[in-house]
């Protein structure tokens, strides 16, 4: 089992300097909670020279570093075999050694569920700013699940940023004192899905609104950050039978892992899905 929690505090987005030039660069928990103003974004002059990406042996990167959940990991490597999509995997310290330019030959970065706060202070200030500026140069596609939903927005805990500085607070229920349970999400162009989630955000403010929960806020969301495109989803279509339980679900967990391909295809490709 895992959960996503982090929470949100005030302070100012770190900014770095990249090749001479100011780029702009939460399972046990996914979270991170409200409280955070907005970061206006920091965009790369245009005279800006990038080195060459340099091609990745599998077209995604899946994070498994501090933080993660090894059961959500698994959860994400059981469905990319499903679809046939090959990865790499990287622990914080692997993350951490990399460069820009080697991120870049990615298709995807995956960031799956687990801790968001843990997350991030596991990695370097310097790899969260190159991060952003593989998605936001390269055109690297980023897919977040719960934590990795928080870790791609605004925090204060080192958050990624590929939302102009927009953070994220958990869905109602956390708030009922629920940590996990089944939600129906609702989707503009077909039934409700019944999901699983575990102290995941809801994601208002940012991109198109994909998938919608119970109270209307944002349950999935997907838009543009530079070049690259994101998804981030606060809830778990990933989540394999076993995670169920004694939770009675009333959409089969075929259909649950079957959309969780249909995310992560998105995602790969750069692929908008319906949204509301």
């Amino acid at each position: 089992m895992h959960s996503c929690l982090i929470r949100i505090g005030r302070t100012a987005r770190l900014i770095l300097v990249i090749a001479s030039l100011v780029a702009s660069s939460t399972f046990s928990g996914c979270g991170s909670g409200s409280g955070q103003s907005a970061v206006p974004p920091v965009t790369i002059p245009p005279t800006a020279v990038l080195a060459p990406a340099i091609p990745a042996p599998e077209p995604v990167l899946l994070f498994n570093g501090t933080g993660t959940t090894s059961s959500d990991v698994a959860a994400v490597e059981a469905v990319l075999g499903i679809l046939g999509v090959g990865y790499v995997t990287a622990d914080s310290t692997q993350l951490n050694a990399m460069t820009e330019p080697q991120l870049g030959g990615y298709k995807l970065m995956i960031v799956p569920g687990g801790n968001s706060i843990t997350i991030g202070q596991s990695l370097t200030a310097d790899t969260t700013s190159m991060i952003r500026g593989a998605v936001e140069q390269y055109g690297v596609h980023y897919l977040g699940l719960c934590a990795g939903a928080f870790f791609g927005g605004y925090s204060i805990y080192n958050g990624v940023d590929l939302t102009g500085g927009v953070s994220f607070d958990f869905y109602a229920d956390e708030y009922k004192g629920i940590h996990l349970e089944p939600v129906e999400i609702s989707l503009p162009n077909s039934g409700p899905l019944d999901v699983y989630w575990q102290d995941g955000p809801q994601l208002s403010g940012w991109g198109a609104v994909v998938a919608k929960f119970p109270d209307g806020t944002p349950a999935i969301i997907e838009g543009q950050s530079g070049k690259g495109f994101v998804i981030l989803t606060g809830v778990h279509p990933e989540a394999p039978e076993s995670w169920r339980g004694r939770l009675i679900f009333t959409t089969p967990v075929s259909a649950d892992l079957a959309y969780a391909g249909t995310v992560i295809q998105a995602a790969l490709n750069g692929t908008s899905l319906p949204h509301f």
